[in-house]
């Protein structure tokens, strides 16, 4: 991880897994737009309080973080840092990111 500030990472490059884009297709219109914007938060500030970033416990390697897409934590988005290159890997319902990241 690129360092900066307090210990954070510079995301200067973000991919998607087959599995998020297929997932991101299955979002109403509304979902997608603000998935849109929290694409674009990540880019600026890697953690982004707002977004309840957090790390999953559950896996170890690789390490897995995700953030609300909702303000009522109904939908979160999984994703893996590699370098400086996010890399998204689901977007869906708290449960479905929580059973399957």
């Amino acid at each position: 991880m690129t360092s900066i500030g307090r210990g954070g990472v510079q995301i200067t490059s973000i991919s998607f897994t087959d599995k998020f884009q297929q997932d991101f297709k299955k979002l109403s219109p509304d979902l997608q737009e603000k998935v849109k914007e929290i694409i674009k938060q990540l880019k600026i500030y890697p953690h982004p309080r707002s977004l309840r970033f957090e790390k999953l416990k559950s896996i170890k390697n690789p390490s897995v973080f995700t953030v609300h897409v909702t303000s009522n934590h109904s939908h979160k988005l999984s994703f893996e840092i590699d370098g400086s290159k996010a890399i998204l890997r689901r977007i869906g319902t708290h449960k479905l990111i929580n059973r399957d990241p």
